[in-house]
């Protein structure tokens, strides 16, 4: 099955999904912004670059707002509970946050079990794909709770945010099965 045909069917998916999703700041079709940044995974630094990360296959990018705070400390135990389910259905995933590079290497032993990249969030990366958590009408500086499926070609498939981490990992590995039983 060619790129478009997993688009297109990812799009249907994400319409059958959508009314268990809150809405997300890009939208489905949208082109994924690129980005080149720091991260960890295993408790080493690494660079992160979107275009590498495509190369690869479909990416489940979601952001998060603070490394070792219990609902980001609970999501990231999902994905890494769920890390070989992604993997064998050809996804890769990697988590945001605006954190320090130290604070990320801790982070990706210990509450990501060194199971999958964590990596640094520029302000500019999480303004361009629009997911600034405001309080009170205020910019926190911190990325809200937002997950992305994001196809090779880099089209966004699948967007969905909401706070409570539990939907996250569920509704992104749904999608990213599908695709590979339909590739």
């Amino acid at each position: 099955m060619n790129t478009h045909r997993l688009a297109a069917a990812a799009a249907a998916l994400s319409l059958v999904l959508a009314p268990l999703a809150a809405h997300a700041a890009l939208t489905v079709g949208t082109t994924a912004p690129d980005f080149t940044t720091q991260g960890a995974l295993a408790g080493k630094p690494l660079p992160v670059a979107l275009k590498a990360l495509l190369a690869k296959g479909p990416l489940v990018l979601y952001f998060y707002p603070k490394a070792f705070t219990s609902g980001c400390t609970l999501e990231a135990h999902a994905f890494a509970e769920a890390s070989g389910d992604f993997a064998k259905a050809g996804a890769t995933v990697v988590g945001m946050s605006n954190d320090t590079i130290d604070a990320l290497q801790k982070f990706s032993t210990l509450d990501c079990r060194d199971k999958f990249t964590v990596a640094s969030a520029s302000p500019a990366v999480i303004k361009a794909y629009d997911v600034p958590l405001i309080d009170n009408g205020a910019d926190t500086g911190l990325s809200d709770r937002t997950s992305y499926v994001i196809m090779p070609d880099g089209k966004i498939v699948y967007a969905h945010t909401d706070m409570d981490w539990h939907s996250h990992v569920e509704q992104t590995l749904a999608l990213v099965q599908k695709l590979a039983k339909e590739h």
